[in-house]
This record gives structure tokens, sequence and C-alpha cells, in this order.
């Protein structure tokens, strides 16, 4: 079974700021799913990855001032996809081109584009501001018949996209077992057996060939630890989208970046979190 478990994080003060950068510290020691409310965060980590220990120490430099009340609760494995119709998952509409819905909605947007995502306890439902951020940076690209690595691709939202916009070849990688077997189901359900999807970290990279797009929505301390094999995985002259960090965790970002060929050509900001654009020199 699917056993989770639900850590709930108490905030005083609690503002929107505090429950983003508690995501983000959790998200960095294995929690999968967040959700934000007025008094503070509820996160969900896979029972067998879980570590109270951990979670103590991610939380007691925690770079905002505020008091943090933390308990913990083990979930047994149910109907994810049940929990998210009841509680979380609402369907919705990007720049009028992309409506992205689970399968047991029935009043479903039009758009140019619809995505079809189960999401289960996996990330990526298109809400988040980085998501969303991405796929409005994707649909200004053309991206047809270019190749495509979605790095942390979660739910497969973003490597599905490429797909249905042209893009070809498209590689998702996925290094949390629960959230690729999630991202085959969607890739399924969305008709893209060519998709190619990979178990795996940054390591897997080496198998795959240079692509023209680099995506990767995924944390600030991953993305400078690995933005070497990042890329070395782009072709010169490629296009690279990064998100899941802050405004403030540009300079960072974009100076790792420019250490391996990669020039800052823009970004967007929505609620602090940022998507940024880079291009690859010769």
């Amino acid at each position: 079974m699917n056993d989770y478990i639900e850590v709930r994080i108490d905030a005083d003060p609690c503002t929107e700021d505090i429950t983003d950068l508690l995501a983000a510290e959790l998200a960095d020691i294995g929690f999968e799913s967040f959700v934000a409310d007025s008094k503070g965060l509820t996160a969900y980590a896979p029972a067998k990855l879980y570590d109270k220990e951990a979670v103590k120490n991610a939380l007691a430099d925690f770079a905002i001032d505020c008091s943090l009340k933390v308990s913990d609760n083990f979930v047994e494995g149910r109907d994810w996809n049940a929990e998210w119709e009841k509680n979380y998952f609402r369907p919705i509409v990007i720049g009028k081109r992309v409506a992205i819905y689970s399968s047991f909605h029935t009043d479903v947007p039009e758009a140019e584009h619809r995505i079809v995502i189960d999401p289960k306890m996996a990330f990526g439902t298109g809400h988040h501001a980085t998501t969303s951020q991405v796929i409005k940076a994707m649909l200004e690209l053309d991206l047809r018949d270019k190749s495509v690595i979605d790095m942390g691709t979660g739910t497969g939202i973003l490597a599905i996209l490429a797909a249905q916009l042209g893009a070809a070849p498209v590689t998702g990688i996925e290094i949390d077992e629960f959230a690729y077997v999630n991202a085959v189901e969607n890739v399924r359900l969305n008709g893209h057996p060519e998709i190619v999807l990979i178990n795996g970290d940054a390591s897997a990279l080496a198998g795959v060939p240079p692509c023209d797009v680099f995506i990767a929505n995924i944390n600030r301390n991953i993305i400078t630890g690995d933005i070497d094999r990042y890329a070395k995985a782009l072709k010169t002259g490629g296009t690279m989208l990064l998100s899941g960090f802050y405004v403030e965790d540009i300079p960072v970002v974009a100076a790792a970046a420019a250490r391996h060929g990669l020039r800052e050509t823009g970004y967007t900001d929505e609620e602090r979190w940022v998507c940024l654009r880079l291009t690859k020199d010769a």
C-alpha cells in the first residue's frame, strides 16, 4: 500500500512566504505533496522514506522569524485520486491554451491543449506558480520537431505538453519511483507512448542524447548541484527553462549556470516563484 506520513506545521505568524518556504525545505528531504492554509502547511512523505530527525534539522534554521509547531500522523494507503477529487485538484486553464484536468472531472474547460492528469500524491498538477510559469514559457517556444528533456518530470505534465506541442523526442526523468509510475500512467492516459520515461536522477542524463530544450522544475539546491550535467545535456544554442526557486535565488542559480556556458536571457516571476530562461553559448 502507498502509506504516507502526514506532517502538520502550524506557523505563527503565517504568511504565504512562510508556507512556500516550508514546502521548499520539505521537498528537499523527500516530501511530495503540500496543502497550505491560513494557519500553516500540511505535507506528505512516503512512510518508507520519512525521517523525523531530517524534518527537525530542516526546520532548525528556518530563514523566516516565526514560531513553528510540528506534529506527524501515519496515513494508511488509500485511493489518492479520490482524495484529490474531493479536496485539492480542480481543472485549470493556463493562457486559455492549456486545460489540465483529471479523468474524474466532467466539466472541463475548452482549450487548444488538453492534458489528463491523475496526480495521486505526486507533485505537479499545474496549480503551483512554478509549473504554470514553465507551461507559459513553453507556449512561447516553437517546439515542433525539437528534442526535449524534462528533468524531475513528476506527474509528467510538462513532458506531455511538449509532445502535444510537436516536440520529438521527449524524455522525462524522475527520481521518485511512485511519481515515475504515476507519470507512466498519465503519459498513457494522454496517448503519447513515444515519450520516454526514466526512473533515475541526473546521472541518467548520460544515456540521453543532448536536447534542444531542457526543463527542470525542481528546487535551487538540486539545480545548482546538477547544473553541470544539465548543461552537458543541452545542445549548443539550446534553451533551458529552470524553475522551483525564488526571485532572490536568481543570482545564485544564474552564476552556477554561467560557469557551464549557460547565459541568462530572461525570467518571469509569480508570487516570488521564478521561471528562469537560459541559452547555451558556443
